[in-house]
């Protein structure tokens, strides 16, 4: 008997119920974090110093007017009871109607968040096809001139204003030498020309075929994303800079100089791959801080995306357009961290 139990205790769960059990975890973490994020999106809602009735009916209704709006939008019902009918309403994709706008949330948010996932996309491209192979080169000649410019130039985009660099690209690569479109997605005489299918108009162009739009949405496209590309590669190079220069000052690389093989071959094929695991962190993290914190360079570029219409919702009052923003954006770093895990496993099989 105690042999039987001692067989049944040290017998492994089969590869199906493993998966079973850490995709139960997964979804719980992800259930618990979105319900926090529910509940702090909902409280805020309710401390700001807004009355939701008076946004809807105006200053200058009349009481028995107010009361009535008051009891539809169910305001006098226990908080409790409001938060867990907010909770059911955000997972049937029901954020409420924008006061601004007069459209439902969610189709506010369907429209304007393309522009901004287009936006943090190419930036972040530019970041990492730039900011990679600047913090490898800087650790690999560290000391030199070039790890100092590196470290300048990711210094410059810590600490430069986003507005201030902005607003000087403008005037000078729009304003004086012309190179780049102005602000918006497109000039006016292009809008609504091309079917949208993804709602991101380099994409809808290229499959129309349509590249004299394709021309017109990259001229204006390429300045803020060189902008936030440029922040971007700023955080990525100094880290890649950090972990090279961890990985380059181990035993296993110096038994492989030793050994005699090329330096191309030790830096990239032994150093670089052993920090893709971490790289795929910081990535990560900057592509959503982009998607989240581009509100400044899409107010200077008149960017239609989801940054801007956050901002202009909360000057204007509209809560449900605020919250319903916020969900979306915390929803996108949960998918992001997911999508890390998932290549945390390609990358390392160690992970699985």
């Amino acid at each position: 008997m105690a042999l039987a139990d001692t067989n049944t205790k040290g017998r492994r769960k089969s590869p199906f119920l493993q998966f079973v059990i850490k995709a139960a975890k997964t979804l719980g973490a992800i259930a618990v974090t979105m319900l926090g994020l529910l509940f702090v999106t909902f409280f805020i809602g309710r401390v700001m110093p807004v009355d939701p009735v008076l946004s809807v009916v105006g200053e200058r209704a009349t009481k028995e007017i107010y009361d009535a709006a008051y009891i539809k939008l169910g305001l006098d019902k226990p908080l409790i009871v409001q938060f867990f009918t907010y909770v059911i309403d955000v997972i049937q994709g029901d954020f409420g109607k924008s006061l601004r706008t007069g459209f439902p949330v969610s189709i506010d948010i369907k429209r304007v968040f393309p522009a901004t996932l287009e936006l943090a996309t190419l930036g972040t491209l530019i970041g990492v096809f730039v900011g990679v192979p600047l913090g490898v080169l800087a650790a690999v000649k560290r000391g030199t001139w070039i790890d100092q410019v590196a470290r300048v130039v990711a210094l410059i985009g810590y600490s430069m204003p986003v507005f201030w660099i902005g607003l000087i690209a403008l005037l000078v690569f729009y304003g004086i030498l012309g190179w780049v479109g102005g602000p918006g997605r497109l000039d006016i005489f292009y809008e609504d020309i091309v079917p949208s299918v993804t709602g991101m108009i380099l994409i809808d162009s290229a499959l129309a075929g349509d590249w004299t739009i394709f021309r017109n949405a990259f001229s204006h496209i390429i300045l803020p994303a060189c902008l936030l590309g440029y922040y971007s590669l700023a955080y990525i190079s100094r880290m890649t800079r950090s972990f090279m220069l961890e990985q380059l000052s181990a035993e296993y690389v110096t038994t492989a100089r030793v050994k005699g093989l090329k330096e191309s071959a030790v830096i990239w094929r032994h150093a670089f791959a052993n920090i893709k695991v971490q790289l795929i962190t910081v990535i990560a993290l900057s592509y959503a801080g982009l998607l989240e914190g581009s509100v400044l360079t899409e107010i200077i570029f008149a960017w239609p995306g989801i940054g801007s219409y956050i901002t202009t919702s909360l000057l204007s009052a509209d809560m449900n357009a605020v919250m319903g923003g916020t969900v979306v954006v915390g929803l996108v770093f949960v998918c992001l961290n997911i999508f890390a895990d998932l290549l945390y496993k390609f990358f390392d099989p160690r992970a699985k």
